[in-house]
């Protein structure tokens, strides 16, 4: 029989399965397609997870302009400081709770007691230009900010320290002497002495390298925008540095664009061309910034108060008045009105979540009844029932009567006595003065004596008059003829600060609070560079509302000790206490915290009773973040360029990734 064609063949075999076998089929089909995709996709979702991914950019904006990107001179300006902090590296960095761990360094020994500091360099880093960072780079900053050549701020605080290179990664620091807050200095960036070490410290300022900087921080700079009339820089971008040492950052890139005032900021934050910026509590009332930006709160390190010049004002050397201006300042009255409750009230220069110290034992709470009464302590009374208070001093007057005289005497005094008897016409009815003591003068004593005779008679027993000027009688003319200059006093000083609206609002917030209490408050505003250049710098103000920035471990012999009243020192109230010196000395020289801890609390305890100054509040930092900007975290910071710390965490996207 011929055989069929395949095709033919396929056709006449006899149909397996039926429809109803068929749509089992497909059913049984489906379900196991089902199962295999949701197995797949469990098995997918339960072995990754979210997590953020590389890639977005952040745009942030400033009010004024980068001048240096330098470690040695961005402490000069804020905006410099940001800058250093993205694009450079330090031996030694902060993290979220302000502790200090190493970055440059792998490793550090403390030895002597706290004198030497050895620290053990990474060796793998490299700088933005792909050359190699070693101990010569280290060493070559620090002998660069030691130079005075180079006029570097920082140099005061690396003032007698020798910095030596035990090989290509370690180097060792020989202080002077033991100083607990030394691994703080070492948080300053560090420059490539290969792109540096040629240029004289002439140039040093001007080199384009401090606006177009290499560094070895996670950013490394990108490119500069200018306007071209101007010359005003319009932004500066900063890209990821994919060889970073640490974790490389999430954000490729970082837009800073520079404003010349709020208000220009503002309004690019409100057109949504800036996702972050800073600002002080009183940008809180922009109701658009509520709703559309995140607000961090940042502990910051800093506090304001009013600093009493003790060598320029008598009357603020007086201590029951700097003690009755300090019970006379409502503390929470200013934390309410000037930093609308964003800020903390303090009563120290030695901030609480610093330390963990108790409250000091002895504070100044708002009482307006003990301000008065120490200021009548003082002899300041409102005599003129004007409101204000003043001291009448009594000076000691050009003649008064000391000699004894009688019938016969011929002098300067005599002619006095005349002129002072010649004022009572029934006393002295001749009025004549001749300087000699006749018999119609005696008369007249006489007569003197017995118009007054219960101040000069009756205590000795008499009852007619003697004509002999003696000790009553001398007492009682001084006190009738001679007028006692009087020299017064008003209780009035003035006080000096920066004109930004926030001090300016807490100067004048002290005057109304102040003049209930009797005292005239004139205020003077400044722009901040002439005020530290005319003012703070030759200590030429009365008292001085400002602000004071602290260290993680803090150090208050810079602004404390009497060696620190003149310039370039942070002595602002001119204090002066061997009690104090002694305890600043020894806090630094101490390393175990709770011995320092101790001492600390003595040094406030000594200070709040000398009362050199009014310690004020230290404001919230405000940090304002579009909320599609993640992994901000930091909960104490020393400078508002440390509120880059954790910048390599930040991060726009996210994609699920392996766990």
């Amino acid at each position: 029989m011929k055989k069929l064609p395949r095709f033919y063949q396929w056709k006449q075999l006899p149909k397996v399965l039926n429809k109803k076998e068929k749509l089992n089929l497909f059913l049984l089909l489906t379900l196991f397609f089902t199962s295999s995709i949701f197995l797949i996709f469990n098995f997918y979702f339960k072995n990754t997870e979210i997590r953020p991914i590389q890639g977005g950019v952040y745009t942030e904006g400033l009010i004024g302009q980068p001048r240096f990107i330098n470690p040695i001179y961005s402490p000069i300006g804020d905006i410099d400081q940001d800058l250093v902090k993205l694009i450079f590296s330090g031996l030694m960095k902060y993290e979220e709770e302000g502790k200090l761990i190493p970055d440059l360094a792998k490793d550090y020994k403390i030895k002597e007691n706290g004198s030497i500091y050895e620290f053990y360099l990474r060796e793998d880093i490299f700088w933005h230009d792909g050359n190699q960072f070693s101990a010569d780079d280290v060493i070559f900053t620090i002998r660069t900010i030691q130079n005075p050549d180079f006029k570097s701020p920082l140099m005061p605080i690396w003032a007698g320290v020798k910095v030596e290179k035990i090989n290509e990664f370690k180097i060792r620091f020989t202080l002077p002497r033991p100083y607990a807050p030394f691994l703080e200095n070492t948080t300053i960036g560090i420059l490539p002495k290969h792109l540096w070490e040629n240029i004289s410290h002439f140039d040093f300022p001007l080199s384009r390298l401090n606006l177009q900087p290499i560094g070895t921080g996670p950013f490394k700079w990108n490119e500069t925008v200018k306007d071209e009339q101007s010359g005003f820089i319009q932004s500066l971008k900063l890209k990821a540095n994919l060889r970073y040492h640490n974790k490389r950052p999430y954000l490729s890139k970082i837009i800073f664009y520079f404003y010349p005032n709020k208000q220009e900021l503002l309004r690019a934050a409100q057109q949504g061309k800036i996702k972050g910026f800073a600002s002080s509590p009183p940008l809180l009332e922009y109701n658009y910034l509520k709703e559309n930006f995140n607000i961090f709160s940042f502990h910051f390190l800093r506090y304001f108060a009013v600093f009493f010049n003790l060598e320029k004002s008598e009357i603020l050397k007086q201590k029951n008045i700097r003690q009755a201006l300090n019970y006379g300042t409502n503390k929470q009255e200013i934390v309410e009105q000037i930093l609308k409750n964003k800020g903390e009230i303090i009563h120290s220069p030695i901030l609480s979540e610093i330390l963990n110290l108790p409250n000091p034992i002895r504070i100044y709470e708002f009482n307006l009844e003990k301000a008065r009464n120490l200021l009548e302590k003082a002899n300041f009374y409102d005599k003129d029932q004007d409101g204000f208070r003043e001291r009448i001093v009594q000076k000691k007057p050009d003649f008064y009567f000391k000699r004894n005289l009688q019938l016969g005497s011929r002098n300067l005094e005599v002619r006095k006595l005349q002129e002072c008897l010649a004022l009572f016409p029934d006393i002295y009815p001749e009025r004549k003065i001749t300087g000699y003591f006749g018999p119609k003068t005696k008369a007249a004593v006489i007569r003197f004596q017995e118009k007054y005779a219960e101040e000069i008679l009756k205590p000795w027993g008499f009852k007619k008059g003697t004509g002999l000027v003696r000790k009553s009688t001398r007492a009682q003319l001084n006190k009738v003829c001679i007028k006692v200059p009087e020299e017064i006093f008003p209780l009035e000083f003035s006080l000096v600060t920066v004109n930004q609206p926030l001090l300016i609002k807490t100067a004048e917030l002290l005057r109304n609070q102040w003049k209930k209490i009797g005292v005239n408050l004139k205020i003077k505003t400044f722009d901040e560079n002439k005020l530290k250049e005319d003012f703070i710098k030759p200590r030429n103000y009365e008292a001085l509302l400002f602000g004071q920035t602290l260290s993680i471990v803090p150090d208050p012999f810079s602004f404390w000790h009497s060696q620190q009243k003149r310039h370039p020192g942070l002595n602002l109230s001119g204090y002066e206490n061997s009690k104090i010196d002694r305890l600043l000395k020894e806090i630094r020289r101490t390393l175990d915290p709770e011995i320092r801890q101790e001492k600390y609390a003595s040094f406030q305890g000594i200070l709040i009773e000398d009362a050199p100054a009014v310690f004020l509040y230290s404001p919230n930092y405000f940090y304002f973040i579009h909320p599609e900007i993640k992994g901000v975290e930091t909960k104490i910071i020393t400078h508002p360029s440390k509120r880059f710390h954790n910048i390599e965490e930040w991060y726009l996207r996210t994609g699920r990734v392996w766990k």
